[in-house]
């Protein structure tokens, strides 16, 4: 099981922390999700390729960094 990281940029309160939760529990072979809002910063472990989790923040209205 990896980890991966992804900096998230867009979020300005709690809601959009869960609605990014939300977004990338929804993918297939996450296992769990982490978002730190003050940080932004999403920690997510699983077996869920990097591209299908930067699409599921995106399309829920975020953006990803590199």
């Amino acid at each position: 099981m990896s980890q991966t990281i992804l900096k998230v940029e867009g979020m300005t309160c709690n809601h959009c922390k869960m609605r990014t939760e939300k977004a990338l529990q929804g993918v297939s072979g996450v296992e769990s999700v982490k978002v730190d809002l003050a940080a932004k910063e999403a920690v997510i472990t699983g077996d869920a390729e990097r591209a299908q989790l930067v699409k599921a923040v995106v399309d829920a209205g975020y953006s990803v960094v590199e």
